[in-house]
């Protein structure tokens, strides 16, 4: 059964516009939302009501960020640079490295990613070689930062050519993990700690890119990138190049399609007052043609709508934990 969504039209947050959109986040001790721009190296905030949207530039490609907590406290974020992890207490001040992906800074970069209950990060990354397609040789990261004494990187799942699609259900017995490039996304059962066991089951699949396909034409419904899990569980996902969000219960019916005003949307995320509930959708301009910008001149800007809190409510945003 359909979810009765009760939306208002898209809007755009005024100044917004990156040139690759991602990882947006709502802070709810700061009713601020928070995003990267990753071409653009960048990270931006934003308050509901300001006419300007703060930009932070970085040194080097911002793949994802989190909130993060030193002891309990809050204090700053954390931000996966191209290959590394760094922790920044203020806006706009130092960024202190806290961990090193063992990657191979040439051909991959960190992407999509998010933290889990218990304060960990798990950061994705992109294979980018320089000229050839994505191979599948990226993987999924958890980093854990809670010990101020014991430093864990671990790879916990490999095998993808673009990490995207990290999420996890509201009671943590499953987490969804998406291959952009594959057009799949696949969800695994998780124990107790939060780890994910066994094979993965395949959660949904979407057609591949016709031959001679454009922007505009028929035929192909984008592949699956950044997503997010509301209140009741559903799967929320951003199709790139589809110019549509879909939202998936958890035995994967289609309860929800939304159209996007941008050909390239990147993630999802649900988000303001209790009383202002919105969703908010990252979207892409890098790369897209002159004649798809004049069709759809929203490309790369922060969309949001309203939506009524009886029928789609967000997650709290998991902090990351940081032992001082």
């Amino acid at each position: 059964m359909n979810i009765p969504l009760s939306f208002d039209s898209w809007n755009a947050v005024p100044g917004s516009v990156s040139a690759l959109g991602e990882s947006p986040f709502w802070h709810p001790l700061e009713s601020r939302l928070y995003w990267v721009d990753i071409a653009g190296r960048a990270l931006l905030r934003w308050r509901p009501g300001d006419a300007v949207v703060e930009r932070w530039d970085m040194p080097s490609e911002p793949g994802c960020i989190a909130p993060a907590r030193v002891k309990g406290v809050a204090a700053g974020l954390v931000v996966a640079l191209r290959d590394r992890v760094c922790h920044a207490a203020d806006w706009g001040g130092a960024l202190r490295e806290v961990a090193r992906l063992p990657i191979d800074a040439t051909t991959q970069r960190a992407n999509d990613g998010k933290c889990d209950a218990l304060g960990r990060f798990w950061v994705g990354t992109v294979h980018e070689p320089a000229s050839g397609p994505r191979q599948p040789v990226a993987g999924l990261y958890c980093v854990d930062l809670r010990s101020a004494f014991e430093l864990s990187v671990r790879l916990m799942l490999n095998g993808v050519a673009t990490a995207n699609g990290l999420a996890w259900s509201p009671d943590g017995s499953r987490m969804y993990w998406s291959d952009t490039p594959a057009h799949a996304i696949r969800v695994w059962d998780c124990d107790a700690r939060l780890e994910p066991v066994g094979a993965p089951r395949e959660f949904q699949a979407f057609g591949h890119k016709p031959a001679g396909w454009q922007p505009g034409m028929a035929g192909y419904g984008g592949r699956p990138d950044g997503a997010t899990v509301d209140a009741r569980g559903n799967y929320w996902c951003a199709m790139y190049e589809g110019a549509r969000v879909l939202c998936f219960s958890p035995d994967g019916a289609l309860l929800a399609e939304l159209a996007t005003p941008v050909q390239c949307p990147t993630m999802p995320c649900l988000g303001g007052a209790c009383d202002d509930t919105r969703l908010f959708v990252a979207s892409a301009r890098q790369g897209r043609s002159a004649q798809e910008i004049a069709r759809l001149p929203a490309s790369g800007q922060m969309l949001y709508r309203a939506v009524n809190a009886a029928d789609a409510q967000g997650l709290p945003v998991q902090w990351c934990e940081i032992g001082g």
